[in-house]
């Protein structure tokens, strides 16, 4: 028998910064625990904007100090998106307003759109801050948010600790 496999969507706006960090890190913790056949990741955005780039590079830096390259090229999230994902999860507010616009009469996509920071234990706020017009510091902090919260997603999926 085939095992279920369980598909997980991050957005933020342009796909550039911190949906396509929670995908890279998420993607690694998946790996390292050999899931990569039951646990699908992808990110995108909320704008096309930044289509077909690849993650900001301060962004591919600070992964890469953590021996995590980000080599996806950024998306605008799709209707079938709603579709194809078990698990929708926004960066922001703003974002997680544009994708229930996109799901806007699909009732059946409700409860699988959530704030990402919903499965963030430390309840210092509900979103992830946009560095891109900050410092570095602005890059670390949103490491240190999205590896603390990727952790805490994949024990609730899985159901063992990370």
């Amino acid at each position: 028998m085939k095992e279920q496999v369980y598909k997980v969507l991050f957005v933020c706006m342009g796909n550039i910064c911190r949906s396509p960090l929670a995908h890279g890190v998420f993607q690694h913790m998946v790996n390292q625990k050999g899931l990569e056949n039951r646990i699908v990741v992808d990110s995108c955005g909320t704008i096309s904007y930044h289509a077909g780039e690849l993650p900001d590079q301060r962004m591919r830096a600070q992964a890469a100090q953590h021996g995590i390259t980000l080599d996806h090229r950024a998306r605008q999230i799709e209707a079938a998106d709603l579709h194809d994902f078990d698990l929708i999860l926004a960066m922001d507010k703003s974002n997680l307003f544009h994708i229930k616009e996109l799901a806007k009469g699909k009732g059946q996509y409700k409860a699988k759109i959530k704030l990402f920071r919903e499965y963030d234990t430390a309840k210092t706020g509900k979103e992830v801050p946009d560095p891109y017009y900050g410092g570095p510091d602005g890059f670390t902090r949103v490491y240190e948010i999205v590896d603390r919260t990727c952790r805490n997603l994949l024990t609730n999926i899985t159901g063992t600790r990370t």
